[in-house]
Parts: structure tokens; sequence; C-alpha cells
């Protein structure tokens, strides 16, 4: 043992648990710990220009690595920020320790400067909240940090710490580095799954959650393939299977393809894996009947109390999907599946999906998606946020490696590029594409000045219509005609980025985009194509104008006249 403050046992702990990277907003309430990650040669500290951009960026590090993303913030503002990306962490189940600097503690419960009790604000945003008011006790809560953070079904905590806290000095011993815990299933129960395997007819396997890796998505792939079994992945976790594999389906999530929902609708038996089976996945809990799926349900997930908590399961299975599809892969395989054609015609549905329509406008992004899946490696990743542009990316892109997609499932807005930063920290020498919407891209796109601090090579397809596009196509179908609050006045994109010192282009023709790409991709600096779409190109299926003239039609039958 040895005296320390209180800064110094804490950065000492981040070490002791592998922690490599610090993503912060730097505040006057935790100086004393940035003083000490100034002696820590082992781990990198990311300044980022806006709290929630941070939190997002250490998100993205723990979907990537399954290791806790850790962020710094100040107090008061800096944590409300923060806020939006610990959501984000939450809903898609992320490991992160958020870190507040607190208000000292000779000051606290009088409302003091930036004050803000977080275990009442943040009770219902994370796993754990807790203020550490001992400089004694820092060894126990990182260590319990870690180990929450990591276990059951992942997700973030939230540690306080009073700034009198960190440079008060004490003595105490070291914790152990974490050990994160496995669940596995039981014999009985994988008996019990070969047994259902065994009597179906039109089985399908459903993967999504968090707790994969790379050897995981290889074990369910030998599964799928040694009984033939159609795979569909869930909203936004498109990367938990091959989507070029003969056994893919598509992906089960917004605008699901019809003939997949209705195969879905038609299974014997349901086998899930990692997914907790929520409202975008199951299309607003219609696709499977409840409390009790009319079909046997398989339910696997690493956290028991998901289990049940919606959907009532045949066979329950507490286990991390890695482990499970580990041991799934040993079973023996069903021999002549009588659902291999189906499987076979399953992915040529999805092959057909695929084939993007045409959409008003000179720029087609179906087709942009697709010069992209043909000219990139299979291990680029792929970052987005929310809005209807991402449509395009889910439908028509391939994700062919586990740790391809960041996108939160959690609908967060001003997600993509500050996930492409981190993905491009963590795994430089891969192709790092950040696809954004106008509004999408403001909510964090001062970040991009954190990209170009770093000369992380990123492009960004800035897709700009002057709308916020959801919105507008609600809108249209409940209001038709009566535009408010929806309508954009954007900055020229590609100036803006090149103001920060990124490339920035102008691309208005789908012909345009292959040799602007190859600019951008040589400029050495983040870059940023600005796709200028028409306005009308609101969803792949539907126009503005068609939504709209729709809606129009609806509310004239509602009246009794004519469509």
């Amino acid at each position: 043992m040895n005296r320390r403050t209180g800064a110094q046992i804490l950065v000492d702990q981040l070490k002791i648990h592998g922690a490599d990277r610090v993503f912060c907003v730097p505040g006057e309430s935790y100086l004393a710990v940035l003083d000490a990650l100034y002696d820590a040669n082992s781990i990198g500290l990311v300044t980022c220009r806006q709290e929630g951009g941070a939190t997002m960026m250490a998100d993205a590090y723990g979907k990537l690595t399954g290791k806790p993303g850790i962020v710094m913030v100040t107090r008061g503002p800096g944590a409300t920020n923060a806020s939006s990306g610990l959501h984000v962490a939450m809903q898609d189940s992320t490991p992160l320790i958020l870190f507040i600097g607190q208000v000292s503690r000779a000051t606290l419960e009088r409302e003091a400067f930036q004050e803000i009790d977080y275990r009442r604000m943040f009770g219902q945003l994370a796993k754990w909240v807790a203020e550490i008011d001992d400089p004694h006790r820092i060894p126990e809560f990182l260590s319990r940090a870690f180990h929450t953070a990591t276990g059951g079904r992942p997700g973030p905590v939230v540690l306080a710490l009073p700034e009198d806290m960190l440079t008060e000095e004490a003595e105490v011993a070291d914790a152990q580095p974490y050990v994160p815990v496995e669940t596995w299933p039981g014999e009985a129960a994988m008996a019990r799954l070969r047994q259902l395997l065994g009597t179906a007819r039109r089985p399908f396997l459903l993967l999504g959650g968090s707790a994969w890796d790379a050897d995981g998505v290889a074990a369910i792939e030998r599964f799928a393939a040694a009984n033939r079994l159609p795979v569909g992945c869930g909203f936004r976790r498109q990367d938990r299977f091959d989507n070029t594999h003969p056994c893919y389906a598509g992906d089960v999530g917004i605008g699901i393809n019809p003939k997949l929902a209705q195969r879905i609708r038609d299974s014997d038996l349901l086998i899930a894996v990692g997914p907790r089976l929520g409202e975008i996945t199951t299309d607003g809990y219609t696709l499977f009947n409840l409390p009790t799926p009319k079909q046997p349900l398989v339910h696997v997930h690493a956290d028991p109390e998901e289990l049940g908590r919606v959907y009532q399961p045949a066979l329950p299975i507490n286990a991390t999907p890695r482990a499970f599809a580990r041991e799934a892969a040993a079973l023996p395989p069903v021999e002549n599946p009588l659902w291999a054609a189906a499987t076979e015609a399953a992915h040529q549905d999805y092959l057909a999906f695929r084939k993007p329509p045409r959409s008003p406008g000179a720029l087609q992004l179906g087709e942009i998606m697709l010069w992209l899946d043909e000219h990139l490696p299979a291990d680029a990743i792929f970052a987005n946020g929310a809005g209807n542009f991402a449509t395009w990316v889910h439908r028509f892109r391939q994700y062919r490696r586990f740790g391809s997609q960041l996108a939160p499932t959690s609908g967060s807005m001003g997600y993509g590029f500050p996930a492409a930063v981190a993905a491009k920290i963590v795994h430089p020498n891969r192709a790092v594409i950040c696809v954004a919407g106008d509004g999408d891209f403001l909510m964090t796109g001062q970040e991009l000045a954190t990209a170009v601090q770093r000369r992380l090579g990123i492009i960004v397809l800035l897709v700009n219509n002057g709308m916020y596009g959801t919105i507008r196509m609600h809108q249209e179908r409940h209001y038709p005609g009566r535009v408010i609050g929806s309508d954009l006045h954007n900055p020229d994109f590609a100036a803006l980025a090149r103001a920060y010192g990124a490339y920035g282009e102008v691309v208005e023709r789908t012909e345009d985009f292959a040799s602007a790409f190859e600019r951008a991709r040589a400029a050495g600096v983040p870059g940023v194509l600005e796709l200028r779409i028409d306005p009308e190109a609101l969803t792949i299926r539907q126009s503005l104008s068609e939504i709209r003239a729709a809606a129009l039609a609806q509310q004239r039958r509602r009246r009794g006249g004519p469509a």
C-alpha cells in the first residue's frame, strides 16, 4: 500500500482493470483526475467537444471491444449533456462507466454551483448510480462498476466524484482486475433445444442483443449452416451474421421485408438468441402473440430478468449469446431438415428485396450503398444515427463481419459521427464510414473538430434533404399538408467541413459519387460528402407526395367522401 490522492487511486484502478482509453470533456470539478491521467501512459485521453458526443464515443468503444467505455464529464451541464449517450448505452446494453465531477462534500444538499443528485437523476438510465464520498472505497467502487457494467445484461454505470474527495490522500490496497462473468446454457436446456428442433417443420433463428464476439458469430454461423436454418438479425444488429451467407433471410426491424415478417409469423419454432424482443424487433409487439407466442419460443439472454419479461418462452436459457452459440455449434445437426428449401427461398427473398427501387431525383442512395459494398473491404465499419436516411443503409448494406455496424437501437439522433470517431481510434487501419442525415449530423457534428485534430480518415456521407425526414413522414401521414417545425435551413456542409480542416464536396448525381468518394478517401483527413437528395425521396417505398396523397384519401374515406 502507498499513500495517494483519490484521483491517483482512481486512475490506478482504471489501469488495473484494463482501461486504455478515456473520452472526456474536461471540467474543473475533476481536474485532479486529469492531472493523474497526465502520468498514466497506458491510458489515452480523447478530448471531445460536447459531452453527448463523448458518451456516444464511449458507447461505440464498448460495442467494439466488449470492455466498458470510459467517459468523464463535469457536473451539472456536463452531466445533463452526457445523458443522451447514457440512454443509448442503457437501451443498447453496452458496457460503459460514466464518471461525473461533483461539488465538494461540504457543500452537498445546498444546491451548490451546478449541483445535482445523480442517483435521482440517472436512476432509470443506468444499472447502478453511486457517489464515492471516501477515497478509501475507490477500489471497491471501481471493481463493482466494472463487474456491473459487463455482467448479466451489460449496461452503463454512473459514479459521481466529489472534487475534494479526489484531492484527499488515503492509504488503501488496490483491487484485483475484474473478471467478466459468463453464463452458459446447461446440458438439459441444450438437449431440449435439440429435441424441439428435431420435431419442427418451420423453425426460425433470430439474433440480436449484446455480449457477442467474433468467435460467437462464427459459432452461430456453423450452427445455422449445419441445420440449414433461416436466420434474421434484429434491429441494427445485422453484423451478428454474415449477410451473404445462404442461410441469411434479412433484418428484422423498421421496414422489414413483408415476406420475412410472414415467414416469422408462420414459424413453428422461434429461437431468439440475444435480443430483448423489444418494440422495433417485434414490429410493435405484433410479430408474435402476447404474452405467449403461438409457436414455441426459445429465448436466450444473459439477464434472467429479461426471460419472460414480455414474452413467455417455452424454453428460457440464461446464457450469453456467445456462450450459447459455442454450445449450439456442438449439437448434432438435424439430418435432411424439412425446412432446407424454405431457407434457400428465404435467402432469395432477401436478395430480391435488396435490389433498390428507383427513388425521385438524380441521386439514388440504394445504388450508392451497393457501390460501397463492392468497393470496400468486408471489415469496413458503418456508423449511423437516426432518421429515414438510415433505412437505405439497413436494407441495402451487407454486413460481413462482427463489429462492422454501429447504430443505436435506442433511435438516438447524432450517434453516427461520434461512433465513427471511436471506431477509427480503436481500429485505425479499417475503413470507417458514417452515414448521417442533415438534422442528425448537426446534433453532434462539432466532433468533426475532434476527428480533424486526430487526423482520423473517416468519410461522412451526409444525406441532405432539408428537413427532419422522419418527422415530416409522420406529419404527412397524420396531418397531411400541415407542415410545421420539420423544415431545415442548412449550411453548405462541404464548406463547413473545409472550415474545420476536413475534406468537403457536394454530390448531386449518382454517377458523380464514386470519384468523389475516392477523392475523399485520398485526402488524408476526415471527409464530408454532402449528398443532396430530392426531398420527395422520403422513404424507400413512398415519395413525400405519395404519402400525403394516401393520407388525404384516407381522411376523405373517414368523412364519407370519395377517396
